[in-house]
């Protein structure tokens, strides 16, 4: 079975390069998806108190016979929850539904520049937690680098690990520098891709997704390997983390099937020149903390 290779973050805890993410995965599908992951050889679990499958991630990993020092399993707090008390108090509720004592990655999962103060407060808390070790590594998501700048101002841990939308067609290059830069690991949400929209001077092209794109269609029948295990080796050849999201059992292991086989620095280019600039998700800076009408409390 291969194994994922490991990058090591700025607290030298080890996590597995690639992951499998369960956005938008509905509950009665998480629990089966992650045992596959497992089965097929994925350490990295990456869910989210948002989601709302939470409860299922830890029923599949249960189901999966796995022993649990060899997972790595992700969530984030939700926006809703932003503030010192409420994010304890979140943290113990993911852990509870999750059915863990403790999490590998606990992330912020919007900056909200326009409530920052709570923003701050959250992380303050996730640092506690780091300290008292109840989580083995703490991060953020969708932080762009002002928001990152602003979060170094006002606490004393530097994220281990910023999960960003990032894939060929939106390459978030300035944030990745950032990242690096602060010794942060650039994580990559919806990493096969998005809605494809056209920038002035972009070649024309039909493709809604990088996996539908000709130059990916090519490379990969150049190398024998479906679009999608090419984009993701692009990622790992990149040196980013990637959560990968499918519930089809065969593209799940279709998908960790990338440690067989290398993208010349040719072909990495041109992935890299398929990037429009545009983001196919949320604008971290128009994010508040009522965007989105989830009822985490409900679960």
């Amino acid at each position: 079975m291969s194994k994922s290779p490991l990058i090591t973050l700025s607290n030298n805890v080890k996590m597995p390069a690639l992951g499998l993410g369960v956005l938008r995965t509905a509950p009665q599908e998480t629990a089966r998806a992650v045992e596959t992951a497992i089965g097929a050889g994925y350490r990295l679990i990456d869910t989210a108190a948002g989601y709302l499958n939470e409860r299922d991630v830890g029923a599949g990993i249960r189901a999966s016979g796995i022993d649990r020092a060899e997972m790595f399993i992700t969530t984030k707090l939700w926006i809703g929850h932003y503030g010192y008390d409420a994010t304890l108090r979140s943290f113990d509720a993911s852990l509870k539904r999750l059915g863990l004592d403790y999490l590998d990655l606990y992330l912020l999962h919007w900056p909200l520049p326009g409530e920052f103060d709570d923003t701050a407060e959250s992380y303050r808390a996730v640092e506690k937690l780091l300290a008292e070790g109840r989580v083995r590594a703490i991060g953020v998501a969708n932080f762009m680098p002002h928001h990152l700048e602003n979060l170094r101002a006002r606490t004393e841990v530097v994220p281990a690990v910023n999960q960003i939308e990032m894939n060929p067609f939106f390459i978030q290059w300035e944030a990745w520098k950032a990242n690096t830069e602060h010794g942060i690991v650039t994580q990559s949400w919806a990493p096969l891709g998005g809605t494809y929209m056209r920038r002035p001077g972009a070649v024309p092209t039909p493709a809604k997704s990088p996996l539908e794109h000709l130059v990916v269609v090519s490379i990969a029948d150049k190398h024998g390997k479906t679009p999608a295990q090419v984009v993701i080796r692009w990622h790992i050849q990149r040196g980013l983390s990637a959560v990968a999201k499918s519930t089809h059992p065969e593209r799940i292991k279709q998908n960790f099937e990338v440690f067989d086989f290398t993208l010349t620095e040719d072909e990495l280019a041109r992935i890299d020149g398929l990037d429009t600039g545009r983001r196919a998700g949320n604008d971290p800076d128009a994010v508040t903390s009522t965007s989105f009408k989830v009822d985490v409390d409900s679960q």
